[in-house]
């Protein structure tokens, strides 16, 4: 076994130098940046990779409607004495969005830095978020000034942590390669789905990694999914080799020796250093038990949820008050069911004294003891607005713990039942703010060919409208317009306008008096930006500014600076998207 262990080690240093030996030859080949078009789609290979290899297909994204490819270049550039790499991590085609490679170049990494942190405070929305992702994730040039490489794929990990698509974020890594770069992205998504129970998507993003992980704890996960996958030779390997590096992490390996069969004594030793370190305990001790507390955390919690570890509601004492609590927190954080916690509230016993006169009684228990009796009195309430003014005392007693997610599937499936025409003026405050119905179903476009900006005429931001017919047409609207003195251009008519113009719309000249444009509409810190051409920080102070507003709820002068900012900039992929969104009348 020791022979062939050494056997198996030389083979690995062999194979190791041949790698090395092959790269360092294969990188001294340069690539002709001018061809990048021709190239763009070579998924972060070396540039002697054969084109039938490049994969230039993703998946369209919702109200931007683009698609985006596979552009990881690491891209060789000849100098007179020596080379350098150029590496680009992104996912989509600047050219699909009308923007270019040099999109960063400008920019201050000082100016980035602090936008980012503001962004990151933000809880951005839809419209906001796909343009945040769209923007970072371009394939284009780092800056260079007063930031580093590496700085900048930490403040795009850090969105995309914020954002939590892990869809996106498997993209991301997968395509790019870049587990090594991004630790504590990769460790994010490792542990999401770890925390899930699902070691085979957790395990999925080593499965193209063709680098050695420098990452300890990436590596460690790493050796383990090799072990899950069947590959014990491979990860015995790795795991020998690190230990002659200096490698030494007792509670690890005493796992990993179990799994491997080396020893058959369990270690009951139960780790909550990380989500990892909490599976191995789980998966190496057939008789495992632990009971959380409130000091647990949510990634824990959500791991006992998902492999079924939790006591179950019948378990539990209803004078184990503090068991109980530590359910409710669970339930706030989705880390345990709904209607489990109401069970146990069912569990509860109370004198009929208590239950007719409930309203007061709460006040004299404990907050879980009140709020297993408000549950009680509100199943037994027959009259309507007396069970809504419960279900408001109720929430009023979740809210104040801090506990306000732990009841809204429930408060929701009782005001479903009540007719909002019954509801009395003193509670319709509350019956609206808390039932808020998942409505997904898309708005309908409603023409209005009376309103130059809600007519017909904005399908040409649509891609429905020739040049040649918009400018007789927007003229002839504008004739009708000169003529009806009672008609006045409002700021969405002028935005149209300015957008038809700024993509060279011949608009007659004699129709200049009809409106008239303020140059101060432009935040100064935007129009800068323009001007120095920084358009990836044009694009963060967009985002800024759209912050946690939809689009179509924002007011008129917001959209006109953000369309001319976007019409200065000539990104009129994204501007369409907007206008399209924002101009028309929907039903």
């Amino acid at each position: 076994m020791k022979n062939l262990k050494l056997l198996s080690k030389n083979f690995l240093l062999i194979t190791f130098v041949l790698f090395i030996s092959f790269n360092s030859h294969s990188s001294d080949k340069p690539i002709d940046i001018w061809n990048l078009n021709e190239k763009k789609n070579d998924q972060n290979s070396e540039p002697n990779l054969p084109s039938d290899k490049i994969n230039n297909s993703l998946e369209e994204i919702s109200i931007y409607n683009k698609k985006s490819n596979d552009e990881t270049l690491e891209i060789v550039q000849d100098t007179s004495l020596s080379s350098k790499k150029i590496k680009i991590t992104g996912l989509y085609d600047p050219q699909e969005y009308d923007l270019n490679i040099n999109m960063w170049i400008n920019s201050d990494g000082d100016q980035l830095k602090d936008l980012f942190s503001r962004i990151i405070k933000l809880n951005l929305s839809e419209d906001a978020s796909e343009l945040m992702n769209i923007s970072i994730l371009i394939n284009a040039h780092y800056p260079k000034k007063n930031i580093t490489e590496k700085e900048f794929l930490r403040l795009k990990s850090e969105w995309l942590i914020k954002n939590s698509n892990f869809d996106l974020i498997e993209e991301y890594l997968k395509k790019n390669g870049i587990l090594n770069d991004t630790p504590k992205l990769s460790k994010y998504f490792v542990e999401h789905f770890l925390s899930e129970s699902n070691l085979e998507k957790a395990c999925d993003i080593f499965s193209e990694n063709l680098k050695p992980i420098t990452d300890e704890y990436l590596s460690k996960l790493n050796i383990y999914c090799l072990i899950n996958a069947g590959k014990i030779e491979e990860a015995s390997l790795i795991l020998d080799l690190k230990k002659e590096q200096g490698f030494k992490d007792k509670y690890f390996e005493k796992k990993i020796d179990y799994i491997l069969g080396y020893t058959s004594k369990i270690d009951d030793s139960i780790s909550l250093k990380s989500i990892f370190d909490f599976h191995l305990a789980h998966k190496t001790n057939p008789n495992f038990k632990f009971e959380p507390d409130e000091k647990t955390s949510k990634i824990i919690w959500k791991y006992l949820s998902s492999a079924n570890l939790l006591s179950s509601f019948k378990q539990i004492e209803i004078t184990e008050l503090d068991k109980i609590s530590n359910i409710e927190k669970a339930v706030h954080n989705k880390n345990y069911p709904e209607s489990e916690l109401f069970k146990i509230y069912m569990r509860f016993q109370f004198s009929i004294n208590q239950l007719l006169n409930a309203k007061e009684s709460y006040k004299s228990l404990t907050n879980i003891e009140a709020r297993a009796l408000l549950y009680q009195k509100i199943l037994l309430e027959s009259e309507m607005i007396e069970k809504l003014k419960l279900l408001k005392i109720l929430k009023r007693s979740f809210d104040k713990d801090n506990l306000n997610a732990a009841f809204d599937k429930e408060l929701k499936r009782f005001l479903k039942k009540m007719d909002p025409v019954e509801i009395p003026d003193n509670l319709t405050s509350f019956y609206y703010t808390n039932i808020i119905l998942d409505n997904n179903s898309p708005d309908e476009i409603k023409y209005n060919n009376d309103v130059m900006h809600q007519s017909k005429l904005i399908n040409y931001f649509n891609g429905d409208y020739a040049k040649s017919k918009i400018e007789k047409d927007v003229n002839n609207f504008l004739k009708k317009i000169k003529k009806n003195k009672k008609y006045s251009l409002s700021k969405k008519d002028v935005i149209f306008l300015e957008s038809l113009k700024a993509d060279g719309v011949r608009i007659s000249e004699k129709f200049d008096d009809l409106y008239s444009i303020s140059e101060n509409e432009m935040p100064t810190d935007i129009q800068i930006m323009i001007n120095n051409n920084e358009t990836g920080a044009a694009l963060l102070r967009i985002v800024e500014v759209i912050g946690q507003d939809k689009l179509e709820r924002m007011d008129e002068d917001t959209i006109y600076f953000i369309i001319s900012a976007l019409n200065q900039l000539n990104i009129d992929s994204i501007r369409n998207k907007i206008l399209f969104k924002v101009l028309p009348l929907k039903v």
